[in-house]
């Protein structure tokens, strides 16, 4: 698994889950499955059949997030000493006559409607590396936009 670069904040959310889920939802559904058990043929359970595939995605969740913590970075600094964007760099970009704040962060963190792009997602790619001042193309599926770098934080 490649690295995954989180926020402390993120990190920190993924543990508590993962705890969450390995202390008190496995247990829970443990304990519904074997409530179900105890009502008879397990066949024509629908009780038992669904706990037993809420167990598994929780089981699934728990080695997803724990492959997650296994290979994470904390994403300490946003900019460089040279104001060059980097990951965790939030920037203020001037797209068709409207500024928008932006956000780098990892994948895991990627929430584009709320401004927080991905290091891998194309128009991610594009910012890494320039400075404020810098315009930018970006091919997206309507077509080219321009962007162009006004602040970097």
């Amino acid at each position: 698994m490649e690295t995954q670069y989180l926020t402390q904040e993120k990190f920190d959310n993924l543990k508590i889950e993962h705890k969450d889920l390995q202390e008190n939802k496995t247990l829970e559904l443990a304990a519904k499955i074997d409530e179900a058990r105890q009502n008879g043929d397990l066949s024509e359970n629908a009780e038992y059949h669904q706990a037993r595939e809420e167990l598994a995605w929780v089981q699934g969740r728990i080695i997803e997030i724990q492959a997650i913590l296994d290979n994470s970075e904390i994403i300490t600094t946003g900019e460089t000493k040279d104001g060059i964007i980097a990951l965790g760099s939030t920037i203020t970009v001037e797209v068709k006559g409207k500024e928008r704040d932006l956000t780098i962060v990892g994948a895991q963190e990627a929430d584009p409607m709320n401004g927080k792009i991905s290091n891998l997602s194309p128009l991610g790619t594009a910012f890494l590396g320039k400075k404020k001042g810098n315009k930018i193309s970006v091919e997206v599926p309507v077509g080219i936009i321009e962007y162009k770098i006004k602040e970097v934080k």
